[in-house]
């Protein structure tokens, strides 16, 4: 992460990696009064960017031309179809790290418990309708590395967990009380899941989480503001909650509540004005917090993945909202659809497989927001150590580090 105010200059401790696809050389931490360390820098391929109003030119530089048709693109996709065979899909860091000592599955990434810090490993997993849909080559390193670049940027608004990433797919964080809240925000009227906005406007629902919709909205119009539309977790689904809800059930505080409302619409709107000066409308997201041992609202889990966020093609959406077709999307939308079309999703005990066509195209489009985003080259891993393996080394000797 880049440097906090008060805090040390970066300590550089060496974590040497035989792989291209270690986070680098050197893993970077900073020392605190504390004397635990903490992550304070991302490496140089993730460049600041400085906040100037996007112009008409620089969005329609962004097309789908440049998704659809480039040498980029050719390079990447005889990439992603030789590791279709080697996605992370699974992690079992706790046989052989002994400081880890559990594990919890989440959808997508797998979390190990060392009893200062959480492990957490961004696996290839795709999940929607809250099941396990595919693995994608590339992805898990993919979001770590787009996570990272978000809270970096964003640390002005809100403080996070992340205490060192000694590998391309791991984060290592520091433990806080997590809110069983998700903060989903909105920018417009879209959504193709039971949950999602316009699927529940379409139905009639005028109010929704507390938010009152106008009249006459169309599908992919854009709110007269942005929302918040919390959600809360049933046994293997989510479930909408107002924010009334949400303090009368207990589980925030109406002060809590109102400081991580407040941090979710203001990392939306600063993540909206950079994504529209790379050329992309941020449509929709969600936020996770937790509370820190010393009372401190964190941000974790991801900031603005593709797996997270709803993104548009930006020149084009004016024309296609008024000629009635659906945006440009680079995100996982379209496996979505393609689900919806073939099974039942949310009911079917065994979907079909996601289409070869399919999986490499999601990969590829997740690089290409991550490349558009940063303004910088998504390295692909060298295949020639077992990523599992990789990834045992490099938390081994992170977790060694910690310690010291």
């Amino acid at each position: 992460m880049a440097c906090i105010p008060g805090l040390n200059p970066p300590k550089t401790l060496g974590i040497s990696s035989s792989s291209s696809s270690s986070i680098g050389n050197n893993l970077l931490f900073s020392s605190s009064a504390r004397t635990h360390l903490k992550i304070t820098q991302i490496s140089k391929r993730f460049p600041k960017i400085s906040i100037v109003m996007a112009t008409k030119r620089q969005e329609s530089e962004l097309s789908l031309n440049a998704l659809t048709s480039s040498d980029r693109r050719d390079e990447v996709m005889v990439a992603v179809k030789s590791s279709l065979s080697n996605c992370l899909s699974e992690t079992n860091l706790h046989l052989a790290i002994p400081d880890l000592k559990s594990k919890t599955r989440g959808k997508v990434r797998d979390i190990y418990d060392e009893g200062d810090y959480l492990v957490l490993v961004t696996t290839d997993r795709q999940s929607a309708f809250d099941r396990i849909l595919a693995s994608i080559p590339f992805k898990g390193q993919v979001l770590n590395d787009t996570s990272l670049w978000w809270f970096n940027q964003t640390q002005h608004i809100a403080p996070n967990a992340i205490i060192a990433v000694p590998d391309r797919n791991v984060t290592i964080a520091k433990k806080c009380s997590v809110f069983p809240v998700e903060f989903v925000v909105r920018g417009y009227m879209t959504g193709s899941t039971d949950t999602s906005l316009w699927t529940v406007y379409k139905n009639g629902v005028r109010n929704y989480c507390g938010n009152v919709l106008p009249e006459g909205m169309v599908k992919n119009e854009r709110l007269p503001a942005n929302i918040i539309t919390p959600t809360t977790k049933a046994a293997d689904h989510d479930v909408p909650i107002t924010p009334d809800e949400v303090v009368r059930q207990g589980l925030m505080s109406q002060a809590d509540y109102d400081e991580a409302s407040r941090k979710a619409l203001s990392l939306f709107e600063y993540g909206q004005r950079v994504a529209s000066e790379h050329g992309l409308i941020l449509v929709d997201t969600k936020y996770e917090f937790g509370k820190g041992p010393d009372g401190s609202v964190l941000l974790i889990d991801e900031v603005h993945t593709p797996d997270s966020s709803r993104y548009w093609l930006a020149h084009s959406y004016e024309a296609r909202f008024q000629n009635g077709h659906e945006p440009e999307n680079i995100d996982k939308e379209f496996l979505r659809l393609w689900f919806k079309d073939h099974c039942n999703p949310y009911e079917d005990k065994v979907l079909p497989d996601a289409p070869e066509e399919l999986v490499t195209e999601l990969a590829w489009r997740y690089i290409f927001l991550f490349e558009t985003i940063t303004k910088s080259r998504f390295q692909i891993p060298e295949t020639r150590e077992p990523i599992h393996d990789r990834i045992s080394r490099n938390v081994s000797k992170a977790l060694l580090l910690l310690k010291k």
